[in-house]
């Protein structure tokens, strides 16, 4: 037993004990260590010091007799490692070439790692007293290391990512025991020396504890949508239902100059996937076009910058403010938020050379569209730090049921073991206190960020019309070839680029069932992306084109004014009475010349009434989109609801009878729809109808604004 022995071996890969004995030849034990590292017998050097002095050759010398003992440590490079002392300094720390995996990191990344990440000053005309070419103390320009301590002592903000790689790698040891160590919350694996959990556990295998601390740097510095309009389409979604949203962010990352090395997050588009909406919840369902929608931004030079949705609850809808909900005595971010940031930034982790892993923290952005302090809608900007996203990725983080400020670390169990969470606090007498995360504040995990718009609006998509957005069949805003024929009729500019030019007007075109152009749309997404006019005229005479010209004629389109614009891009011709058309009832495609359709035996360009037109002539019209039954709400709140299940009755069973039931609609009662918009949730308790959400409502007051819930399934 006196003879075994364990030997260090220090790689740029990290280190890894070796078990020997002292009669153990070095040839054999050089073996040992390529097996262990992964190496072939050529692949790599042994020296008993860090400074490649005292290579340990391969022979047949027992250990002991090159004096190697218990607990030694050499050193270990792989074939083909700079021979200078200064290089070979630098092969041995953590963000070399040699010991960090080949990860291609983002376009932005490798611009500012280039940049000097100087900040340059004027001269200033009362401290410099020296002339125009000189430097002194007041104007030299100062490095990033030296700027984050005067901004931090300042304004106790975030620094960027990139000012925070400078500040580990800067000052005399060029960051040589610098390092970006993902935090890990599960058992590390491999451990025999002991029974698994939960029988067995122990210091090597065990997680270490965390301490939640507030994240000094943040990896984007700044949202920035391009124009109003991409936002206000967003929230017109909520203003004709009242009931919330969410949608993916597409743009990209550039510099952003007002800090040093800083990264701003462009957004050029809100893509808005498959969800189920209430006025309190959000749920997401399965997108089978995701992948379509990711590759169709990546080839517009787009990728997914962050997630939006909206906690947005109307004030007075006649002025059209918003309640002001999240603040310093509720919340900014829930527990459960938070949770869903961490999964989303999860899936979108930031490439690292830096990181033995290969990634580290993530650039995915969360903005909340939220009421403000004045009452207008605001838009938040925020990402949760890396200790919450090794919390989330781990399972480790649950929300709190009646307090959505508050998060809670699971306790371990014997299918999981969770490290023990703490966060520093002061208690009533100013003392600092550590706590236990059960439950822990959610501020330790939030981080910040400003979300502006420019001054001068930017257009990634300069189409002037609007293509209906996607998955807002709720609305009638459906995407099909008779949305397209219309939006074509509409469409003034002679341009073929700024027809085309909308970000949803694509997605269709690739995605759409009848005749998708995955595969042939390329020419056209190189001349948006790239604003050549040329180009688009090119693919406007393919083959591809031409038939979506067809169906758009077969189906037909109807224009804005008197003279439309037609697909072709000039003005559209009258309908030809010997195009098939669509039957606007049950959509049967009926062959021309015909004046009734052949399915349903309805007159061409029939139309359903609604219901509230037939029965109740006195009701408040919402102008819904849909021709749906039930289509606005009653004019006196106090009404009984229970009579619209008799109006459901009256529609399925008698709609054969209600082409001459027809009553005139009272237009007294209307005087225009932003008006006559009438809210549920905007109804005081008292006067809500019998059939409202008035319960869900008043239990979402006593949680303190726990209204928008997110589920990804």
């Amino acid at each position: 037993m006196a003879d075994n022995i364990i030997i260090r071996v220090q790689s740029p890969d990290g280190m890894k004990k070796i078990p020997a004995t002292k009669r153990e030849t070095v040839a054999a034990f050089i073996k040992k260590v390529g097996n262990e590292f992964g190496f072939n017998s050529n692949g790599f050097s042994i020296y008993l010091n860090r400074n490649k002095t005292g290579e340990i050759l391969s022979q047949n010398k027992t250990l002991s007799l090159l004096k190697i003992k218990h607990g030694d440590m050499l050193y270990l490079f792989p074939s083909g490692s700079p021979s200078s002392s200064a290089e070979v300094m630098d092969t041995a720390t953590p963000h070399s070439s040699s010991s960090m995996p080949s990860v291609q990191e983002d376009e932005i990344d490798q611009y500012l790692t280039k940049q000097d990440g100087k900040i340059y000053r004027n001269k200033d005309p009362q401290l410099c007293h020296h002339g125009s070419l000189g430097k002194c103390v007041h104007c030299v320009p100062l490095e990033v290391r030296e700027f984050i301590f005067v901004f931090l002592i300042s304004y106790r903000d975030h620094m960027s990512f990139h000012a925070y790689l400078r500040k580990l790698t800067g000052g005399a040891d060029k960051g040589k025991f610098a390092a970006l160590e993902n935090i890990s919350c599960k058992i590390k694996s491999g451990c025999e020396g002991h029974p698994p959990w939960p029988e067995g556990i122990c210091t090597k295998c065990q997680p270490s504890a965390i301490t939640l601390n507030r994240q000094k740097y943040r990896h984007v510095d700044n949202i920035m949508f391009e124009n109003h309009t991409i936002a206000d389409r967003f929230l017109d979604f909520w203003r004709k239902t009242g009931s919330q949203r969410m949608g993916y962010l597409y743009g990209r990352y550039t510099e952003h100059k007002d800090i040093p090395l800083g990264i701003r997050a462009e957004v050029a588009a809100i893509y808005e996937p498959p969800q189920n909406a209430t006025q309190n919840s959000l749920e997401l369902v399965d997108d089978p076009k995701a992948a379509a929608v990711d590759e169709i931004a990546a080839k517009l030079g787009l990728c997914k910058v962050g997630w939006i949705f909206t906690d947005l609850l109307s004030e007075d809808t006649r002025i059209g403010t918003v309640r002001y909900t999240r603040n310093n005595d509720s919340h900014y971010l829930s527990a459960e938020e938070c949770i869903t940031a961490g999964y989303f930034q999860n899936l979108h982790s930031n490439p690292c050379r830096l990181s033995r892993d290969g990634h580290f923290g993530s650039k995915f952005v969360t903005v909340v569209a939220t009421g403000g302090p004045d009452n207008q809608v605001h838009f938040e900007g925020y990402q949760v730090s890396n200790q919450c996203m090794a919390l989330v990725r781990d399972e480790c983080l649950l929300p709190c049921k009646d307090a959505p400020e508050l998060g809670y670390a699971k306790e371990s169990s014997p299918e999981q073991y969770v490290p023990d969470v703490f966060f520093k606090d002061t208690d009533k007498f100013g003392n600092d206190v550590t706590f236990l995360a059960r439950p822990l504040p959610v501020e330790y995990l939030i981080i910040d960020i400003t979300t502006t718009f420019p001054k001068d609006p930017q257009y990634t998509f300069c189409s002037t019309q609007r293509f209906p957005i996607e998955n807002r069949e709720i609305l009638g805003e459906t995407q099909d070839f008779h949305s397209l024929a219309t939006y074509l009729s509409q469409c003034t500019s002679t341009a073929f680029l700024d027809i085309v030019s909308d970000f949803h007007l694509l997605l269709f075109l690739v995605t759409n069932e009848v005749m998708p152009l995955r595969d042939s749309i390329g020419l056209l997404l190189d001349a948006v992306r790239t604003s050549n006019e040329d180009l688009a005229q090119t693919w406007k005479k393919s083959e591809q084109w031409a038939t979506i010209e067809q169906l758009c004629s077969t189906v037909g389109g109807q224009p804005s004014s008197s003279q439309g614009y037609g697909a072709m891009g000039g003005p559209s011709a009258p309908a030809s009475s010997s195009a098939m058309w669509s039957c606007l009832h049950c959509t049967f495609m009926n062959q021309p010349g015909t004046e009734h359709c052949e399915m349903c035996s309805l007159p061409r360009g029939y139309q359903p009434p609604s219901l509230h037109a037939l029965l109740c002539p006195d009701l408040i019209p919402l102008s819904p989109p849909l021709n749906w039954p039930i289509t606005s709400l009653h004019q006196d709140p106090l009404r009984d609801l229970d009579a619209l299940f008799f109006y459901f009755f009256l529609f399925f069973t008698l709609s054969p009878h209600f082409e001459a039931s027809v009553l005139p609609i009272s237009q007294a009662a209307v005087s225009s729809e932003r008006d006559a918009l009438v809210s549920i949730h905007s109804m005081s308790k008292s006067t809500k109808p019998k059939l409202s959400t008035s319960v869900p409502l008043s239990l979402s007051q006593r949680l303190l604004g726990n209204r928008a819930v997110y589920k990804y399934i």
